[in-house]
């Protein structure tokens, strides 16, 4: 009987993460995952909403954690309080600068131009390396200047 209660007590044991633990040290990049999401301007859904993001893959910089709630930054340096379940630890990025930029073959300067994209693309992020990231937009992807992304490199 005392073999079984600490078997029991062992497995449940195992089951239970703590809560620190489901936490990731601050800052990190997540992405936007609903197709609506509040931006509030507190840690609940008692406060106002500031902002309504509708870019589903929109990259964003988590900045604070606290219960189920992220403050977060978006591309444009705004700051607001999101429900954590939204988010995803997937990396994107969205293309920033002026004018259109290329998505070459390759990760070199005089590489093969693929496609070109404008400001404000949004795409999934690959490996970066060099100052040249992996950078895919629905089914085209090629490799673009890390400079000219947000939500590259260390947020």
């Amino acid at each position: 009987m005392i073999v079984r209660l600490l078997s029991l007590v062992s497995l449940l044991a195992l089951l239970v993460t703590p809560a620190h633990a489901q936490d990731r040290e601050v800052p990190y990049w997540a992405t936007v995952r609903a197709k609506e999401l509040n931006m509030r301007v507190g840690p609940s859904a008692d406060y106002k909403i500031d902002w309504v993001y509708r870019r589903p893959g929109l990259p964003v910089k988590v900045i604070r954690v606290m219960e189920g709630w992220r403050l977060i930054q978006d591309p444009d340096g705004d700051k607001g309080w999101v429900v954590a379940r939204l988010l995803s630890p997937d990396r994107g990025a969205i293309v920033v600068g002026k004018g259109q930029t290329e998505l070459r073959l390759d990760p070199e300067a005089d590489a093969p131009v693929k496609w070109r994209v404008e400001p404000g693309v949004v795409g999934t992020l690959g490996d970066c390396d060099d100052g040249w990231c992996e950078f895919t937009v629905g089914n085209r992807g090629g490799w673009i200047l890390e400079k000219r992304l947000w939500g590259a490199g260390e947020p």
